[in-house]
């Protein structure tokens, strides 16, 4: 009988090794740890995310127990001044493009033709404690920015970006590919009128809500067609140009959404207003729009509540990028086999992996316990059968 891959061989399966060994060529990351090759490490962090190790330690400790394991990984034993080491010395950009060529393979995998492309754009604080000497304050938080593209349909980050706390989120934001037709959400935080024009000219959408202090002229009011959408409603639909004193012209049409939330159990009803370019779809689909970002807030919520990206490895700039990158790269390929697996909620998926890291069992069935083995027969039917006389 053909013996099976544990959860944890599986579940690296979509790493493809020949690229990755030449990935690690070109940025010559094995130049200075060859005895702990990228791969090593690679996996060695993966790992950490998923037990939810916490320290140096406590990974060491967790990955050395199933060495049984090792072999099938392509992996040695682990120590911790050697990973320590590596964590300081190792390329960033090695995890971002692997980060990136995992996304993509998951974008194949769920990617349902004729959707409309949309984009969430937003960004979480990492809050670092004093003693990551490198980190900065915003006023608010002493840390990092994690900044995240989203493609809700197919729940994946599109791209990541990690920056110091006191970086604004418009400047990485202006920094994001514009592809044509795609519709991009974000935040008030990210209000920049030459980045809007260039969306524009890129013939894209945005959806977003202007400042407190914006001025707009009302050109058209817009008949509703349907004003009740899915807790909330569709106030008013104008068309708008900006009149605030010394304000750039944007060289497009806008259109103007107010919107009323409905109330909900101990929170009151309340109204936002959101701006578009988009003049074809109507009001309440572009109030849908903007209440989609949620998901972007959730994505945060759970990599945060269920990957280990709290407490950090390493003190130094490029330990704790490191250990981000292995977060965001642990959580793609958990999507990737929880698009295959289909059955469980991701959450459950998730916890399960953790639980059985290296059980031999097949990850699409990780939630049915392996099947009973038959009590061994005293007798054989292929066996002589001896009489005493």
């Amino acid at each position: 009988m053909r013996p099976k891959n544990s959860v944890f061989v599986s579940l690296l399966e979509p790493i493809d090794r020949r690229w990755f060994k030449s990935l690690v060529e070109r940025h010559d990351a094995d130049a200075y740890d060859k005895s702990f090759s990228s791969w090593d490490h690679v996996v060695a962090l993966i790992f950490a995310q998923l037990s939810r190790a916490s320290s140096l330690r406590a990974l060491e400790t967790a990955f050395n127990a199933n060495a049984s394991g090792h072999y099938h990984l392509g992996v040695a034993p682990l120590k911790r001044s050697t990973l320590s080491d590596a964590n300081a010395r190792r390329p960033v950009a090695v995890y971002a493009e692997l980060f990136t060529q995992l996304s993509q393979r998951l974008d194949r995998k769920t990617k349902r033709e004729g959707d409309d492309m949309l984009r969430l754009i937003d960004s979480s604080p990492i809050p670092l404690a004093r003693i990551h000497e490198f980190a900065r304050s915003n006023g608010r938080i002493h840390g990092l920015k994690l900044h995240v593209v989203h493609d809700p349909r197919a729940d994946r980050p599109v791209s990541v970006d990690i920056t110091p706390a006191n970086v604004n989120d418009v400047e990485i934001g202006k920094k994001t590919r514009i592809e044509a037709g795609s519709t991009y959400v974000f935040d008030k935080g990210y209000c920049d009128y030459s980045w809007w024009t260039r969306i524009a000219q890129s013939e894209a959408f945005f959806v977003t809500r202007p400042k407190k202090n914006a001025r707009f002229a009302t050109l058209a009011t817009r008949p509703l067609q349907a004003a009740q959408g899915e807790s909330f409603t569709v106030l008013e639909d104008r068309e708008v140009e900006l009149s605030s004193r010394n304000c750039s012209k944007l060289p497009m049409r806008l259109r103007l959404v107010t919107i009323e939330r409905d109330a909900q159990a101990g929170v009151k009803s309340r109204q936002i207003t959101v701006i578009t370019n988009d003049m074809a779809r109507t009001a309440v689909e572009i109030a849908a729009l903007y209440k989609a970002r949620w998901a972007i807030e959730l994505l945060f919520r759970w990599i945060k509540q269920h990957l280990s990206i709290r407490k950090f490895l390493g003190r130094n700039e490029n330990a704790v990028w490191l250990q981000v990158l292995a977060a965001m790269i642990a959580f793609v390929l958990l999507r990737i086999a929880a698009a295959a697996q289909r059955a469980l909620p991701h959450l459950r998926f998730a916890e399960l992996v953790g639980q059985f890291l290296f059980d031999r069992r097949r990850i699409e069935a990780i939630d049915k316990p392996p099947p009973k083995k038959p009590p061994p027969s005293l007798w054989s039917l292929d066996q002589f059968a001896f009489q005493w006389r």
